[in-house]
């Protein structure tokens, strides 16, 4: 199997991106595609991975504030720019990464651009703004926290590391995040937001050296509003992959809101500096657990009817992933259930997977990607994130 991976590396790329790089740092990915629109994705390499327990939270909340303003843009001013010409914007945070976009007609591509960089790199994090969104964001974590699947998954996390950031949630425990000082994040911003850290994704119906220059200009225009820039990033925290389980570990939670029970499975893989040694875990989780097809939900759910619901993924972070298999099942089927699984696996490891099963997920993930490209918002920013 891991063979047939390693050829298919030679297929040619469905992507022909053009890489910039600035002297400040910045990288810069553009390709042209046929689509009357152009997606400008931001990709910072900073997530909750880098923050130190005491301001867990930190990422995700800047994520917010980045919205309200900045010495030159009135809060609400950046909504209501994009708004008028047709445009979308938003944004997410995770471990590694924190993500903001913007979606435009090629022809305001030139003028909405330097907007999204300016709230980015200039954000004003006003203290008014912050103690409002503080209540935002609490909120969400109330949400989170009132969610089975997320407790649940918060409690999988907590064991499957010991060391590891990824052990934490994004969104921070309400404790820290009510401790948190407008300050404290202006710190976070001109520390970890810098040029170098960035890489600006451009893809859309424009030639790619406009792409280009649209995008350099706007980080420079940027940088001179900000005035002097520290390019000197910090080092990241020092993060190393912890061993594989040498044993297996068991935790159980009793949770009276629950009607049903949720056995949760897991094993540290590794992260995307292995990137190679990730696909196989990829294909693995599609054979196991991803549609109705797959043998765990064949058998579990179809045919023996042990189980509501199960599910097979392969997280994968930039030190290290896991893999996770999820079920939702009648308390009294736990053993069974888990035993069978079990059996599963090792039959993977003795039998080879047939290749009808290894042609099946090749025409789902060639499917994922055509289906995507239909519609040109959605395909832009999902061309902008394989390129990466």
């Amino acid at each position: 199997m891991t063979q047939a991976l390693f050829q298919s590396a030679a297929v040619p790329r469905l992507n022909a991106p053009t890489l910039h790089r600035l002297p400040n740092g910045l990288t810069i990915a553009a390709e042209r595609m046929p689509v009357e629109a152009v997606n400008l994705s931001l990709w910072l390499g900073i997530g909750s991975a880098v923050e130190s327990d005491s301001i867990n939270g930190m990422a995700h909340f800047l994520e917010h504030m980045i919205f309200k303003g900045t010495a030159h843009l009135e809060s609400g001013e950046f909504e209501r720019l994009i708004e008028q010409r047709g445009a979308v914007t938003n944004a997410a945070t995770s471990q590694d990464y924190t993500h903001y976009y913007i979606t435009t007609a090629p022809k305001d591509f030139a003028e909405l651009a330097p907007l999204q960089v300016e709230v980015v790199m200039n954000a004003a994090i006003p203290d008014e703004a912050f103690e409002r969104e503080r209540f935002v964001i609490l909120e969400e974590i109330r949400r989170a926290n009132d969610n089975p699947r997320r407790r649940t998954f918060y409690r999988s996390m907590d064991l499957a590391f010991e060391q590891l950031p990824y052990r934490r949630p994004v969104l921070g425990p309400a404790a820290v995040v009510e401790q948190l000082t407008p300050q404290q994040m202006r710190d976070f911003h001109s520390t970890w937001y810098q040029p170098q850290s960035i890489t600006a994704v451009a893809v859309g119906n424009l030639p790619v050296e406009e792409l280009i220059q649209t995008v350099a200009d706007s980080f420079a225009k940027a940088e001179t509003r900000a005035g002097l820039v520290d390019d000197r990033l910090p080092a990241f925290p020092s993060l190393s992959p912890e061993s594989a389980f040498s044993t297996i570990q068991r935790q159980e939670y009793v949770d009276s809101s629950l009607q049903q029970a949720r056995l949760v499975m897991v094993w540290r893989v590794p992260g995307t500096v292995s990137l190679h040694e990730t696909y196989a875990l990829d294909i693995l989780a599609s054979v196991l657990g991803q549609g109705r097809t797959a043998r765990l939900f064949r058998d579990l759910r179809e045919e023996r009817e042990l189980v509501t619901n199960i599910s097979v993924s392969n997280m994968t972070y930039t030190q290290q992933g896991l893999f996770y298999i999820s079920a939702q099942l009648p308390v009294e089927n736990l053993e069974v259930v888990e035993a069978a699984i079990a059996q599963h696996i090792r039959t993977i490891q003795t039998e080879p997977i047939s290749e009808s099963a290894i042609a099946r997920i090749r025409t789902l993930v060639a499917n994922r990607y055509i289906f995507a490209s239909e519609t040109p918002a959605i395909a832009l920013d999902f061309t902008a994130t394989i390129i990466l």
